[in-house]
């Protein structure tokens, strides 16, 4: 199978409706840096904001929204900023930073099933609240399994992805609050391998993460997983696309930066 031609144009007009946005209501940030505007010139320090703004929108959106597009273009029920209500007893918090610390100092191993299932025979029923964590970037319905995603950034350093854990171990148990025989995976997705071709290797000596089961989707594991098919070169494809599409008007965008810096 390959992406549907229906689903490509979603995501190349999500994309190209994103930018179009972003160049029509940018604004170069009004901060004073005499210092860098010296050394790299107005126009480019105007150009590398305008990029790191877009590299926030990718953050906060275009991730989220693409992988629902992709996932219910597979026929799974998807949902970004989904809102996971549930309330943890103080046995089963406790449980949950037994076992966070335990594998940060290597006393246990990873096993994401039996974390899971150490986590159901603890829970007690709870109200379904809001909880400081409640907030999950994209859920994925896979026939009966409940995949709930935090999609990170490229590079979270060691104390992050101890934070992103936790997170993930605290979901297991809000969502076992409220249905105990629920079947739920949480998970850690990475849009991209910041150095491919070699692997991703910032985090396996931690042990934090049980990598044979999935428990961390990075790059073309993560949108092959949503889109339940071997997608991954398409979809650039589809980046592409949308860039070329956008290319003129990127480039008058800059061409404003430069004129205005002069």
């Amino acid at each position: 199978m390959s992406l549907s031609r229906q689903t490509r144009n979603a995501i190349c007009d999500l994309l190209v409706g994103i930018v179009r946005t972003k160049l029509r209501e940018y604004k170069p940030e009004t901060t004073h840096m005499p210092f860098h505007y010296r050394l790299l010139g107005k126009d480019r320090y105007a150009m590398f904001s305008f990029i790191q703004s877009m590299n926030t929108t990718f953050g906060i959106s275009i991730w989220e929204q693409v992988a629902v597009i992709l996932a219910e273009s597979a026929g799974f029920y998807a949902v970004r900023q989904y809102e996971l209500l549930g309330e943890i007893d103080p046995e089963t918090e406790q449980l949950i930073q037994n076992i966070h610390y335990d594998l940060r100092a290597t006393k246990i191993q990873v096993d994401k099933i039996k974390e899971i299932e150490l986590i159901r025979e603890n829970i007690k029923k709870g109200e379904p609240k809001k909880d400081p964590d409640s907030r999950v970037d994209l859920f994925v319905q896979i026939d009966d399994e409940e995949n709930y995603f935090d999609i990170t950034s490229a590079k979270p350093n060691m104390k992050e992805f101890a934070a992103l854990k936790l997170k993930l171990l605290r979901w297991v148990a809000l969502r076992l609050s409220q249905n105990k025989n629920a079947k739920v995976f949480t998970r850690l997705a990475i849009p991209y391998n910041p150095y491919h071709p070699q692997p991703y290797q910032r985090w396996t000596l931690k042990g934090l993460y049980d990598l044979g089961r999935g428990e961390i989707l990075i790059g073309e594991e993560f949108w092959n997983f949503v889109a339940n098919d071997n997608i991954y070169d398409e979809l650039l494809d589809v980046f592409q696309e949308a860039g070329n599409e956008l290319r003129e008007e990127i480039d008058r965008k800059f061409a404003q930066f430069r004129i205005k810096s002069d």
